[in-house]
């Protein structure tokens, strides 16, 4: 059963999939365009590489002749994915889903046209002109994106001309190598879930309990589960959950985002992986965490069910605006005095601005209000300070 396996990106949710598959047998090669990333950390071996370098991935790749390929970032050459499994190479989830997901326009198209899933209105851009006759179009408010990203990154909410500008840098700046970006219509929603959908192979879907979550400046800060929804809701969501990673093959974990308004859920995005929002199930609000769950998955390992424990919250701790070289930390100890927290140090070898660099985690039985315990986790997470190593 044990297998070699690629990690193309190495971030903290990298470094806990390395933790569940070497808990299994496998080999793990740590891939990132910077060294000692988390992940690498706690992995066999490691390559530093320009993942969007097409002829550096196939380097690699005949280097390692690895059994299994597993992206964890959005930033690669993904076209080089089909290549690789005409060679017998497992991608994770497949080359399809890896590729459509790390590009909007292809997963927009295949959920809104293909599909038919309800969306917000969209238009694309490819210059700062054309930008500003979608965002007429589309009307504000309007949320815009890169094309080439994930999780919030280079997201904005503009609310009218005077943002667009600035929008449209942020926007570029983002992670990939595509400069055209999505213009979506403002969605008036309720709330936001992220479904993390569990495609296995040769057996059924399943969905682990929604998660909710907060975001700012287009990352997420906090998030708890379960999400309080109305079961009617809940079951429009597995349904679209299902029909696209069904639609985008293989076996793995998706995090499948859902806007939640007052007449049902609306498909916003997907990634084909851990999701930033599930490190909440590090909290142990499952029976496994999103990153056990992903890796039985890619083994084609048995899942015999997902079951909810107790509820749970996560809060992110950021890195201040100055860069810190030697990152060190104080206050660990206010939230290891608490009995029903903990916390993960991601251990990125520096920061930048905002860069996250830690998650509080806090639980409570499976009675309590994840709500309450995402305000007390914010509130222990506020108390960590990352500062220059003395």
């Amino acid at each position: 059963m044990t297998k070699k396996i690629l990690l193309l990106g190495s971030g903290e949710l990298g470094k806990e999939f390395a933790i569940a598959v070497k808990r299994l047998g496998c080999t793990l090669i740590a891939v990132d365009n910077y060294n000692n990333a988390p992940a690498m950390q706690v992995s066999d071996s490691r390559e530093t590489i320009n993942m969007l370098d097409g002829h550096q991935l196939d380097e690699i790749v005949e280097k390692h002749h690895p059994d299994i390929i597993v992206p964890e970032i959005e930033a690669i050459r993904t076209e080089r994915f089909y290549d690789y499994e005409k060679q017998g190479i497992q991608v994770v989830p497949s080359a399809k889903a890896a590729n459509f997901t790390m590009n909007r326009r292809a997963i927009r198209e295949l959920a809104a046209k293909e599909l038919g899933l309800r969306t917000a209105p969209y238009l694309y851009a490819d210059s700062f002109e054309t930008l500003k006759d979608a965002a007429a179009k589309i009307g504000f408010p309007c949320v815009i994106k890169p094309l080439m990203s994930s999780s919030g990154k280079g997201q904005s909410v503009v609310k009218d001309t005077t943002g667009l500008e600035k929008a449209w840098n942020f926007a570029k700046s983002g992670r990939g190598d595509s400069t055209e970006v999505i213009v979506e219509g403002f969605v008036k929603f309720d709330y936001e879930i992220t479904l993390l959908t569990v495609k296995q192979h040769n057996a059924p879907t399943l969905f682990c309990p929604p998660i909710t979550h907060r975001q700012q400046d287009g990352d997420y800060r906090e998030s708890w589960q379960p999400a309080k929804m109305n079961p009617e809701f809940l079951i429009q969501a597995q349904e679209m959950a299902k029909k696209i990673t069904d639609s985008l093959g293989g076996a793995g974990i998706f995090g499948v985002e859902f806007f939640i308004c007052s007449d049902g859920a609306v498909f916003s995005e997907l990634s084909p992986r851990p999701h930033d929002t599930g490190m909440v199930t590090l909290a142990n609000t499952l029976n496994l965490n999103e990153f056990e769950l992903h890796a039985r998955a890619v083994l084609h390992l048995p899942i015999p069910e997902i079951k909810l424990l107790r509820a749970g919250a996560s809060a992110v701790v950021l890195a201040p605006e100055k860069e810190i070289l030697t990152p060190d930390y104080t206050g660990v100890e206010d939230v290891l005095n608490d009995s029903t927290a903990d916390i993960r140090i991601f251990g990125k070898p520096q920061t930048h601005s905002k860069r996250r660099m830690a998650v509080v985690l806090k639980w409570g039985t499976i009675e309590d209000d994840p709500e309450t315990l995402k305000n007390q986790a914010r509130k222990l997470a506020d108390k960590i300070s990352v500062i220059e190593k003395k």
